[in-house]
């Protein structure tokens, strides 16, 4: 999460935004809240009607006067059964919806990431996005099963307790009135407002603490040879007891604000019982309403401390959706071109680069520059590192944007070429192959989803990598382990050159393909590249002068500079 968006919003605001996402299944929140106010109401008329059968045996006046003591205690059963049976299908409704609305919001996470990446995505700390898709909105799933529905249930509820006993007198209603604001709502809204920047900073170093471990595994075998390992135990230690105090700190809001509540309620209830024995001192209350009132009051509670209860982990949840709600609203640096359905087909017919300035932030890469790649021809270019080589071949993909000047195909502006036949027309491979969890033959056959087995079979042999695969136990199904780990950095690479084999567009950029391989593998796939590509273009990236031979024009990239 970048860190303008950090505290940025309220408490509410937050809700408010979490709510709106619910709209699709109002139907089904409507339903829960319904059921959940019917069964907190058969809950605490229970305690009412038993009660009413204390007046009764003593010979008040109730308002079950002609119930017989069987019907009463039937009538409690009853309601017990139900309130059993409506508690249930409350919290179906509710997890329903919680499940339904994480798996929506998962959805939506990854398509923003999906339109974020690379450029907004490239140097982000990968172990707090991890958090965020995982845990952070996880934990929603409090928010929309324990949080909306119960505020709603706490006020009908206690609206509905405040007229019944408002109906035997007014300043009585009034007191509970007040009872279940202060328990319902002032005490979550100060408790929620001591924690709330507590609850960010522990889901930030939640994430934090996620990057770190992630970023130890991957280098464990550079820790060990350099022997840092006593060095990256401690730092993780001290983020580990760092992260424990902030739990403790919000484990003692949590107490304490439960403390709060308890106190608060057993001061309404006596206070209930004191005030109405002194409206019936005053003989504006009679024995019953005395008793009545105060089994209400007492008997009532539950909806505003279940809404009470929240804000012990509420802080936390908020925290998430500030950090789930920030990468959904996060504007993208390069937003995508949509295919208008009578749109005519993309014919490539050459690429070009004119006066183009481009800058990581302030760190000026390119600056006017500009280059034809004619169709059909293979263009290299040679530099140092840093150059701005890599730059170029991102901006023909279109993953950054221009500052200055224009990057052309078939000389229209990428950024009016729909996003999806540009990527068509191009196929890329990078210095460093990514390769997934999965088998050979699924790897490569990304470059061609539905590819068949011969055709992935002929990518290979033309990377030269086909005779590696058969030697392996199980061929092209063979795993690859995570991140590839199972094949050396050659291996990984000649995949990556399969996959732009397989996906055969006619506009081929290639950044250092060659550069974890020895001389007899550069050959073939060289080769490989000036048989199959004799109608392509190529712009070929090396540093490598051996690459280069295979070129048909040579350029050299100098400080952004060309010549």
């Amino acid at each position: 999460m970048s860190e303008e968006r950090k505290g940025r919003r309220s408490g509410i605001q937050i809700m408010a935004r979490l709510i709106g996402l619910v709209r699709p299944l109002l139907h089904i929140m409507a339903g829960a809240i319904f059921l959940g106010v019917l069964g907190y109401l058969c809950a605490i008329f229970l305690t009412i009607l038993a009660g009413q059968g204390i007046l009764k045996g003593l010979g008040e006046n109730t308002f079950l006067d002609r119930f017989t003591a069987g019907k009463l205690f039937l009538l409690m059963g009853i309601l017990a059964v139900f309130r059993g049976l409506l508690h249930y299908a409350e919290q179906y409704c509710n997890h329903f919806i919680a499940f339904k609305l994480l798996a929506i919001i998962r959805h939506k996470v990854f398509a923003a990431l999906r339109k974020l990446c690379p450029a907004k995505l490239e140097g982000r700390d990968k172990g707090n996005l991890i958090s965020i898709i995982t845990t952070d909105i996880e934990l929603l799933e409090v928010f929309y099963a324990h949080t909306i529905s119960p505020i709603a249930i706490a006020f009908l509820t206690s609206l509905i307790m405040v007229v019944f006993i408002g109906s035997y007198h007014v300043l009585a209603g009034l007191f509970a009135l007040a009872a279940y604001v202060v328990v319902g709502a002032l005490i979550p809204l100060w408790n929620g407002k001591r924690g709330g920047s507590r609850g960010m900073e522990f889901r930030t170093g939640f994430g934090e603490l996620n990057s770190f471990v992630l970023d130890s595994l991957r280098g464990l075998d550079e820790t060990i040879q350099y022997g840092q390992g006593e060095k990256r135990m401690k730092e993780m230690e001290e983020r580990s007891v760092k992260l424990g105090n902030l739990q403790k700190n919000l484990s003692r809001l949590e107490g304490s604000q439960r403390s709060f509540t308890t106190l608060a309620i057993l001061a309404f209830s006596f206070g209930m019982l004191f005030f109405t024995i002194y409206l019936g001192r005053q003989g504006e209350l009679d024995f019953g309403g005395i008793l009545t009132c105060t089994i209400a009051m007492m008997g009532s509670f539950g909806p505003v401390t279940a809404l009470s209860s929240l804000s012990n982990n509420l802080n936390q949840t908020l925290a998430s959706g500030e950090r789930v709600l920030s990468i959904l609203e996060e504007k993208p640096l390069v937003e995508e071109i949509p295919v208008q359905e009578d749109a005519p087909d993309f014919i490539f017919t050459g690429a070009q680069a004119e006066h183009v300035t481009f800058a990581y932030e302030k760190e000026v890469i390119l600056k006017d520059y500009s280059l034809e790649m004619p169709k059909g021809k293979i263009i290299g270019i040679h530099g140092a590192s840093g150059s701005g080589k890599s730059t170029l071949l991102k901006l023909l993909m279109r993953f950054w944007d221009v500052e200055q000047g224009t990057v052309k195909l078939s000389r229209k502006d990428v950024r009016q070429i729909p996003t999806a036949q540009l990527r068509d027309t191009e196929s890329y491979v990078t210095q460093e192959t990514h390769l997934f969890h999965d088998s050979i033959a699924n790897n490569i056959a990304i470059g061609k989803p539905g590819a068949s087995r011969e055709e992935i079979i002929e990518a290979a042999k033309k990377a030269s990598v086909h005779e590696f695969i058969m030697t392996l136990p199980k061929g092209y199904d063979t795993e690859v382990g995570e991140l590839g780990d199972t094949l050396s950095g050659g291996e990984k690479q000649r995949i990556g050159v399969a996959r732009a084999f397989l996906h055969d567009a006619p506009f081929l950029l290639l950044d250092e393909p060659t550069s974890n391989l020895d001389s007899l593998n550069e050959g073939i796939i060289l080769k490989s590249l000036k048989e199959s590509c004799c109608l392509k273009t190529v712009v070929l990236v090396s540093h490598r002068r051996s690459t280069m031979n295979l070129a048909d024009k040579i350029y050299t990239m100098d400080n952004g500079r060309i010549s």
